[in-house]
């Protein structure tokens, strides 16, 4: 879908407005100290709100429209900043998350990566901000990755949580691309087909696997389920 037309004008609206009023309400209200405190509800999904903005502000940037860009990526990073710290500090995910949902780490670094993109779309070069949070969303995807006892128990059986994987990992490889082609190194390209070929692998494996376990989406009890037995879909 090409920027600057209808349908991209309104999927934009309707995705981004959410977003905002979103940020008003949970972002106002860890600032003004209301019923939740962000110190003790924060853990890695809370990075979600965060990569709503980064993506808005990618699409805006792609429409031209480059001081909404600039808002939503200044309200995306700042708020990125104090989840990161926080969570960094207590890490209270990882007390506060069933081991089931711990594949969500990986959000950790899909917010700078979504980031690098997001800046380069609005300055319209991978330049040094870019790279930097290209480096740190490497950097903390070698941390995740570098200690696989944190998903091992969450890795026994197949989970829908299993998708947060691809998503991140997906990112860190779109930047890499881009930072390929900026820097034209061999080190560079390397990393790009490294990322490029986990990234299809993951995705790959996760489809298989949702197929295998596709009893898991629709249990026996599920009004849907029960809807496909009394009305197969015609071959």
């Amino acid at each position: 879908m090409a920027p600057k037309t209808a349908p991209y004008l309104v999927l934009w609206w309707l995705f981004a407005v959410p977003v905002v009023m979103l940020d008003v309400k949970i972002y106002g209200q860890w600032f003004t100290k209301g019923k939740r405190f962000l110190s003790t509800v924060a853990n890695p999904t809370s990075q979600m709100s965060v990569i709503g903005n980064l993506v808005g502000a990618q699409a805006a940037a792609h429409m031209g429209w480059k001081e909404s860009a600039v808002c939503l990526f200044s309200l995306g990073m700042v708020h990125y900043l104090v989840l990161f710290v926080t969570l960094y500090q207590r890490l209270s995910g990882g007390d506060r998350l069933p081991v089931l949902l711990r594949p969500v780490f990986f959000l950790f670094f899909a917010a700078p990566g979504v980031a690098s993109l997001a800046w380069e779309s609005i300055v319209g070069s991978f330049d040094t901000a870019s790279k930097m949070l290209f480096f740190l969303s490497l950097f903390l995807f070698i941390s995740l990755i570098c200690r696989p006892t944190l998903f091992r128990r969450s890795m026994r059986r197949f989970n829908v949580a299993w998708w947060a994987y691809s998503f991140p990992v997906t990112m860190l490889a779109l930047a890499s691309t881009d930072y390929a082609q900026e820097v034209k190194g061999t080190i560079s390209h390397i990393l790009m087909f490294f990322l490029l070929a986990l990234s299809f692998l993951i995705c790959l494996s996760l489809t298989l696997f949702t197929f295998i376990n596709s009893k898991m989406l629709l249990p026996d009890n599920d009004p849907i389920a029960s809807l496909v037995v009394q009305f197969p879909i015609a071959d």
